[in-house]
């Protein structure tokens, strides 16, 4: 959830009317500016009254979507709208037909230099659907890793037998599955997570964060002995990297630690479910019982793992990393590697690969193609794509071909349709830390599922999503609310 701080100034003028002169968002570090007047105040006038203005802050409101706010005096009205805005542990106080009356102007406090008070007797707030397309009750129930993360960010990378100081540190909740439920939640979907931890100090922290961010954590094991997991991660400002050192948790988790009520109360109305790949023999329990109830199955191909091919069975959609498509088909090429993926596994819609810096390819299975389609090689025809990027432009992209038959050299051929990302070109003096930068493509491309975008709009959603999320130290403190503004164009 975001937690969000309204201000607005407020200038009373001789006639008794309130003009609104400004509403200001304030999301982490930047602010949005609604300039509006509800009465025909002149900007000459407006300098004049400045000094009178009053002014209430920290106001928190438990909204989670497009309102308008009617606030209503003796002798005036004024209504002004305001962006969408959340509060951390309070969605429990909305739906979507929410009506609030606040008599007297509470919880808010009005105050000016003058010491002047004007008293409100009434604040309305309505509650108006989003023009998103976002299911509101769209729910995903993701399994697989939760951590707590050590980030030390260094200048440079240590040579061995060195000694070298920390920049900067920080200590956050981690783990694939939780950075892409945690992305979720912020974005605005109902999430459940399925994994486990111990009952220890580290532990207890993983829930408290998952929790401030609105993950249902009912889902996961607390062993009453053990350790939760937790990773070391440096990251290199000198190169721009991040090395991970992994400890897993102790005991690992086992199917027999998820009851079969709790398995299904997790999947009970879910909209998607997600795998890391991780916890594999719990992970394949799940899978199938999810796949029987006929709920779209996501897999985040990392690296081969053990028990990782039997949850790929069940997939409709895998999103790789890019190192891992040609480490399991054995192909020469990326495109090649996905043409034999889509072959491989026949249930799969789309399978996509991460790329950095460089982007991303996904590759959609076509089902409704006609005898005359074309055929093409798909090494050519990704490298034609490639060549029609803009190169100049900052923000991400989205460049698809037209219905083929793709052909592998030496794999096969399969009818779909190729579609290239860039990545949003981040300034180095922005680009703070990648660490958690899939995780959260991931879950923005799991948004755009349960919101039916297209890829044209799915990829590049996905790497707005991730760019912020690199601009913060940890896979979660740059992860963006749903009503950032940088993500308007995609989430109205």
């Amino acid at each position: 959830m975001n937690l969000l701080i309204f201000l607005c100034e407020i200038i009373p003028s001789s006639d008794g009317n309130l003009p609104v002169r400004a509403a200001y968002n304030f999301y982490g570090n930047s602010f949005l500016t609604n300039e509006e007047s509800c009465s025909k105040q002149t900007n000459a006038t407006w300098k004049k009254v400045r000094k009178r203005s009053i002014h209430f802050t920290n106001h928190f409101w438990p909204i989670t979507n497009h309102s308008s706010v009617e606030h209503k005096t003796e002798k005036s009205n004024f209504n002004f709208n305001l962006q969408q805005l959340q509060i951390q542990n309070m969605s429990n106080l909305c739906t979507l037909s929410s009506s609030f009356i606040f008599n007297n102007i509470q919880p808010f406090k009005f105050c000016n230099s003058t010491k002047n008070h004007h008293r409100c007797r009434n604040l309305k707030l309505k509650m108006c659907s989003s023009s998103s397309s976002v299911p509101q009750k769209a729910t995903v129930v993701g399994c697989g890793s939760v951590t707590v993360d050590f980030l030390a960010t260094v200048s440079a990378y240590p040579k061995p037998d060195d000694k070298i100081r920390t920049t900067n540190l920080k200590v956050q909740g981690g783990g694939n599955a939780g950075n892409a439920l945690t992305c979720l939640a912020r974005l605005g979907l109902n999430t459940r997570l399925i994994s486990k931890i111990a009952d220890d100090s580290p532990g207890k922290g993983i829930l408290d964060e998952l929790r401030t961010d609105g993950v249902d954590t009912s889902f996961i094991v607390v062993s009453k002995e053990g350790t939760s997991p937790f990773t070391y991660i440096i990251v290199d400002n000198e190169m721009k990297t991040r090395t991970c050192i992994h400890t897993p948790g102790y005991p690992p988790m086992i199917p027999q630690d998820l009851s079969e009520s709790s398995l299904l109360s997790a999947l009970d109305g879910a909209s998607i479910v997600y795998f890391d790949g991780r916890l594999y023999e719990t992970a394949l329990v799940v899978a199938h019982e999810a796949a029987r109830k006929n709920i779209p199955i996501l897999i985040d191909a990392e690296r081969p793992r053990e028990g990782l091919d039997d949850l790929l069975e069940l997939a409709d959609y895998v999103v790789c990393s890019a190192k891992f498509p040609k480490a399991w088909t054995e192909a020469s090429t990326v495109p090649r590697a996905l043409v034999s993926i889509l072959l491989r596994l026949p249930n799969v819609k789309f399978v996509a690969v991460t790329l950095g810096k460089d982007g991303c390819i996904l590759l959609e299975r076509s089902v409704n193609a006609s005898p005359a389609t074309e055929e093409v090689d798909v090494d050519n025809l990704v490298e034609s794509l490639e060549l029609r990027k803009d190169k100049s432009a900052s923000i991400p992209t989205c460049i698809s071909s037209s219905v083929a038959k793709l052909k592998a050299e030496g794999v096969g051929t399969v009818i779909g349709k190729l579609y290239v990302g860039t990545a949003e070109s981040i300034p180095p003096s922005e680009l703070v830390d990648t660490t958690g930068a899939g995780d959260a493509f991931i879950g923005s491309v799991i948004y755009a599922i349960c919101s039916k975008f297209s890829p044209e709009t799915m990829l590049p959603f996905a790497a707005n999503v991730a760019g912020a999320k690199c601009r913060d130290l940890g896979a979660r403190s740059g992860l963006p609310y749903r009503a950032d503004p940088r993500l308007a164009s995609f989430i109205q």
